[in-house]
């Protein structure tokens, strides 16, 4: 995987992200980005990131440019210092890909790097630095309290007494952390499965040798629910108490509806029973935080967003169970989570998310498929319907409607939907099915995968 540059920031291969490569991408955002002169640095736990933060501090010194030392912290958490301090960031993660792999995520003033910033920073490539003088580094070892703090005064020290909550903590950065919000939130919590060494973790498409271990953990230690996060702790994931996963988007639904949302934002990819519970306005856009970012800024209000994994945007000063939740426009993982958990009260969890609109989404993803090779695939389906034909017959189906937004969404005549996307910054195919019942769609998610597997394995 050749590095690739884009508005999830710049991700490659660990071999190939070599330290010249890394600091022209951060003198080009230096240069370009409003960061206020000076930018907060955090990273994941993977072997290679503390290399790349010494090639940040290195670009970040030559272009004058003083440094924040927030160490090894969740996203949020790092998102959240920038945005208390006036100042820009860098997160070094590759998020939910193998070790191998590493990235940089950027962040100006505002918040998360757009489109426009995107652009100005591949056309700022090349930037020769301004002084060879020494980092001017300071250290900010309370990143991660604040962050705890922001759920604990705005939940509440009793918000999950009673919950026995068990927390998969692999090698997520965020794990301690989580572990903090949760016992200061009441509930006993169990650690499973941590490890020193660096597992990719992808929320949105589980894994079925790791559902199989949720599901087992849940059973053997009795849990009300089991709690987890991707490498750098913005995307969440969560099982009730029987051992099944709740997908990212029914958990975004629920905690719009507690923070009093009017508008949500969330990608076409997202489960469409949103529509159904009676928000003021929905709006649908292409996946990825940005689209979602801009689509909020223009919307206002008390306006939200979510994508299908998981990860939670807020636009607005939300009221909390004991406190407010200042706006932090960027995916967290802690928010939907707790939020979620706090819905159920003192019921199970599975009946809380039985109260949602009656459609069920599911995903996956063939793995090291190369991007050419997906992107000419779904650019065949968008453009034949004759092509999309043949792929849904294989499914049992034929079209409806297609929806060209991000990708290929397809709604059948019978209601279920397939939805076929290259994804934007990792060797990978993703499908997306949507369905009434939980035995229809993966049955849907199963046919498509092995057609998938057909065409392009």
């Amino acid at each position: 995987m050749a590095p690739k540059f884009g508005t999830s920031g710049l991700r490659g291969l660990v071999t190939e992200l070599t330290p010249a490569l890394v600091e022209d991408h951060v003198r080009a955002f230096l240069a370009a980005c409003d960061t206020g002169g000076a930018i907060c640095l955090g990273w994941d736990l993977r072997p290679s990131s503390p290399r790349i933060a010494q090639d940040v501090i290195r670009a970040a010194a030559s272009m004058d440019v003083a440094v924040i030392d927030c160490g090894a912290v969740p996203t949020p958490a790092l998102a959240l210092a920038a945005q208390a301090r006036g100042a820009g960031a860098v997160m070094i993660t590759g998020s939910h890909i193998p070790a191998d792999r590493n990235g940089l995520k950027f962040y100006v003033r505002s918040g998360e790097i757009t489109k426009e910033d995107e652009a100005a920073i591949t056309a700022a490539l090349g930037t020769a630095p301004r002084t060879d003088t020494a980092p001017e580094i300071e250290a900010d070892p309370d990143c991660g309290a604040r962050f705890v703090a922001r759920y604990l005064q705005a939940c509440g020290a009793g918000a999950l007494r009673g919950r026995r909550i068990g927390l998969y903590s692999h090698s997520a950065v965020g794990r301690d952390l989580m572990a903090e919000i949760l016992t200061g939130l009441g509930a006993e919590v169990v650690d499973l499965g941590r490890s020193d060494i660096f597992i990719p973790v992808d929320t949105e498409a589980v894994d079925p040798e790791v559902r199989a271990q949720i599901a087992a953990w849940v059973a053997e230690h009795r849990l009300d629910a089991l709690v987890s996060t991707d490498g750098d702790s913005d995307r969440p994931l969560l099982a009730d108490e029987t051992g099944a996963i709740v997908p990212g988007d029914i958990m975004g639904q629920i905690t719009a509806e507690a923070l009093g949302a009017e508008t949500v934002v969330t990608p076409i990819s997202s489960n469409s029973g949103v529509t159904a519970k009676g928000f003021a306005a929905v709006q649908r856009t292409r996946i990825g935080s940005p689209f979602v970012i801009a689509a909020m800024e223009a919307a206002g209000g008390k306006v939200v967003g979510y994508e299908a994994n998981g990860g939670f945007l807020l636009g607005y000063e939300a009221q909390g169970p004991k406190g407010s939740f200042t706006p932090l426009r960027t995916r967290d993982c802690v928010l939907p989570l707790v939020m979620a958990l706090i819905a159920a009260g003192p019921g199970p969890l599975s009946a809380r998310v039985a109260q949602e609109p009656p459609v069920v989404t599911l995903a996956d993803r063939l793995q090291e498929v190369p991007q050419e090779a997906s992107q000419l695939f779904v650019a065949a389906l968008a453009s034949d319907p004759e092509a999309r034909a043949t792929f849904l017959a294989a499914l049992g189906g034929s079209e409806a409607a297609v929806d060209l937004t991000d990708g290929v969404r397809i709604t059948l005549t019978d209601g279920r939907v397939v939805h076929v996307r290259p994804s934007g910054n990792a060797p990978e195919l993703r499908l997306y099915v949507e369905a009434q019942d939980r035995a229809g769609a993966e049955a849907l998610l199963q046919a498509g995968l092995a057609e998938l597997r057909r065409r392009l394995g």
